[in-house]
């Protein structure tokens, strides 16, 4: 066996890997997934909500612009380890490239940055898609992989439409969203 797969296997270094696990987990929790990512190398700019974990393996290569929202479950990745799968007399293969996200962009929950993708300003990312190439500034994309389907003036015009802050009404947070709460979409008719 190959030794650093048993020095990998040594119960005094599987301990410490389990401890450190255990300390980012806690520093995660306490710091907020902002400050973490910052910790560890991320630049992120001012104003953002991030809600995921930005900190990919390789932090240093991911830059957040200014007043970007970062839902939940959103990956972003810098890599591609497809490259392993090549073996020959040069060795595997290694793919790194960086995510640059512009300011005043939200990305949806469940959505996936690829490596070397550019996301402009002023865009929106569609809960679930899979951005594949990069995006131009004023762009909404959304899909599997991301494709543009409308403008960010389009998008802002409709959401002028929405329930505005002022309209909240209530002391708790639940009688604030019940207040402003839209009705489910009709059943479609056969």
């Amino acid at each position: 066996m190959d030794p650093e797969r048993i020095r990998d296997r040594h119960p005094t270094v599987m301990k410490s890997r389990g401890i450190r696990a255990v300390k980012n987990k806690l520093d995660q929790r306490i710091l907020g997934w902002e400050r973490w990512g910052r910790r560890q190398g991320v630049t992120i700019g001012t104003g953002c909500r991030i809600i995921s974990n930005v900190a990919t393996s390789e932090p240093w290569l991911v830059s957040i612009g200014d007043r970007v929202t970062i839902s939940s479950r959103v990956s972003l990745v810098t890599h591609d380890g497809s490259g392993w799968l090549l073996k020959d007399d040069r060795g595997r293969r290694y793919r790194y490239a960086p995510i640059k996200i512009g300011s005043d962009v939200f990305i949806g929950a469940g959505a996936t940055i690829m490596p070397g993708v550019e996301i402009g300003d002023r865009v929106v990312v569609g809960a679930g898609s899979v951005v594949t190439k990069s995006i131009p500034s004023g762009t909404v994309v959304a899909g599997v992989p991301a494709r543009a389907i409308s403008t960010w003036d389009a998008f802002m015009g409709r959401v002028q439409d929405w329930k505005a802050e002022s309209d909240l009404v209530g002391s708790t947070y639940r009688d604030r969203v019940d207040s402003v709460a839209e009705p489910l979409l009709p059943m479609p008719v056969d």
